[in-house]
């Protein structure tokens, strides 16, 4: 599949904002320290609302006609598609609610415990609905996998946890969440590999043979293209990306990946203070540079079963 910026963008920074919202529901629902620190609360908010607001508008940026994105929310019986726009629009309500009350409430009043709670679910449930746009694709196989979700909600949450630990740089609690996202991180990337592990392993799962069930007589070859020119089809779900290629770039995602938990767990030792801030924003940029790559990597090696139509293995 042609990897598309605008949808790299989407997924990858609105699950850091989600991973980011989780973990403030949590701490505010298990009345961590850092919980009844307004500026924490308020900033971590403000960050996790602001990427998850500039991946949604990113991901409206794919659609042919954009203004009509609405329309989409209406089949949220049978499209998770639409159950992501729905379910995101839904948690905006706790966690903007949340925001605007942290000046206001005590965190520990029910009315702020039942925002957290609420976004909490609902940033689980949004980053859910996401991956499952993609596993619910069986025509893709390296997209109908059962790694895709766990791998879209470890990320989410690996990166949300080093923006929060940003955030905590200059409150208590920072070393026990950089712990935190560096096991995170370790799982959510242990997952990948092992899904590109078993992605290579059934490569070309379906060819000319399979589809047409003549396998048993011999090669099968197409006698004529269906097309004597470029098409969509070609350009978006055509898109190869080279075995070497891929390679390196697997290997690159895992060595940014590898250094942001090297930082995280650098920032456990440093505490807190100018140091911790300045290796902790390193060790978040680090990993929304990884989970990038991955997004990339995740698009541009799905091969659509279309594809055979013009003779080339899915």
């Amino acid at each position: 599949m042609h990897p598309a910026t605008s949808v790299i963008a989407f997924t990858s920074l609105s699950g850091a904002g989600y991973g980011l919202l989780f973990l403030i529901g949590l701490g505010s629902l298990l009345q961590f320290s850092w919980a009844d620190s307004r500026w924490v609360m308020g900033v971590g908010l403000f960050v996790a609302l602001a990427l998850v607001s500039i991946g949604l508008l990113a991901s409206t940026q794919h659609l042919r006609r954009p203004e009509r994105a609405w329309r989409a929310l209406s089949q949220w019986r049978s499209s998770w598609l639409s159950r992501e726009g729905v379910l995101a629009l839904l948690t905006f309500v706790p966690a903007g609610l949340l925001f605007l009350t942290v000046p206001l409430l005590d965190g520990s009043g029910w009315f702020s415990l039942l925002c957290a709670l609420l976004s909490l679910v609902g940033a689980a449930a949004t980053v859910f609905a996401t991956a499952m746009i993609y596993r619910s694709l069986k025509p893709i196989r390296q997209w109908h996998h059962p790694k895709v979700v766990p791998v879209y909600l470890l990320l989410g949450l690996g990166t949300g946890a080093c923006l929060l630990t940003v955030v905590l740089s200059f409150h208590g609690g920072v070393s026990t969440m950089a712990l935190v996202g560096a096991v995170v991180l370790l799982a959510a990337w242990a997952v990948k590999w092992l899904y590109w592990q078993e992605i290579d392993r059934d490569e070309a799962s379906a060819s000319m043979e399979t589809a047409t069930g003549l396998g048993a007589i011999g090669k099968v070859r197409l006698l004529e293209p269906p097309h004597t020119e470029e098409n969509y089809l070609l350009s978006e779900m055509g898109f190869r990306i080279a075995r070497k290629h891929a390679s390196k770039l697997r290997h690159l995602a895992l060595g940014l990946a590898a250094a942001a938990v090297v930082l995280l767990l650098l920032t456990a030792i440093v505490g807190s203070g100018w140091g911790a801030m300045l290796i902790g924003w390193a060790a978040a940029l680090l990993s929304l540079g990884s989970a990038a790559l991955e997004r990339w990597l995740f698009f541009a090696e799905a091969t659509h079963t279309v594809t055979l139509y013009y003779g080339k293995a899915a």
